[in-house]
């Protein structure tokens, strides 16, 4: 019995230190030396301080700046554990809402949205990123179009001419991936740092 333990034994060390151990360790320390900056977060620095992962979305909600996509995700409320509050961009507790198509709740929330952005901006039809969450709830990105939905507001707000805002809005937009996969997007944060970085706030 011992000469068939004793190989499963060895098998199962190596593999672990194999799979668990070495493999892993030297996944992380290539990834560190040829993609550093992703290796460690896509982590945007300003003025030496991180300001945020351009990964992970983040709750800008005051007029000068452009909106992300609405956020899910949730975190336990402080008077009732049993219970969650609203946490929008809550990397700790990612997902989405789980509503589907035929809840009311989710028609209700997104008629409510889309009446109180046709205010912002009535000459445009309402782009459907701008009310309806992703995922995961940290979608970082918005559509080129749900940006320039906001470009009139956000010039209000900082007293700044639409065609400078939306000049920033088109050096900021990313293409596809090699020409053809995805669709064109802008980062919400990155967007949000030039505006701060190009005139008034």
């Amino acid at each position: 019995m011992l000469k068939q333990i004793r190989p499963a034994l060895t098998v199962l060390i190596g593999l672990t230190l194999i799979t668990g151990l070495i493999y892993p360790l030297a996944i992380t320390g290539i990834a560190g030396v040829m993609f550093p900056g992703q290796a460690n977060g896509s982590l945007i620095v300003r003025n030496g301080h991180v300001v945020g992962s351009a990964l992970i979305g983040q709750n800008f909600t005051e007029n000068r700046y452009f909106h992300g996509r609405p956020s899910a995700t949730t975190a336990p409320d402080p008077n009732d554990a049993s219970k969650t509050v609203p946490a929008p961009y809550n990397a700790a507790n990612s997902g989405g809402s789980n509503l589907g198509p035929t809840s009311k709740a989710l028609a209700e929330r997104v008629r409510a949205d889309v009446e109180k952005l046709k205010e912002e901006n009535p000459s445009q039809p309402v782009p459907v990123d701008l009310v309806t969450a992703s995922g995961s709830g940290l979608d970082p990105d918005i559509s080129p179009d749900t940006a320039l939905f906001q470009v009139p507001r956000v010039a209000k707000a900082r007293g700044l001419p639409e065609e400078r805002i939306r000049a920033l809005v088109a050096a900021q937009t990313e293409g596809r991936l090699m020409g053809w996969l995805g669709e064109p997007r802008i980062n919400v944060l990155r967007l949000n740092l030039a505006l701060d970085q190009s005139g008034r706030r």
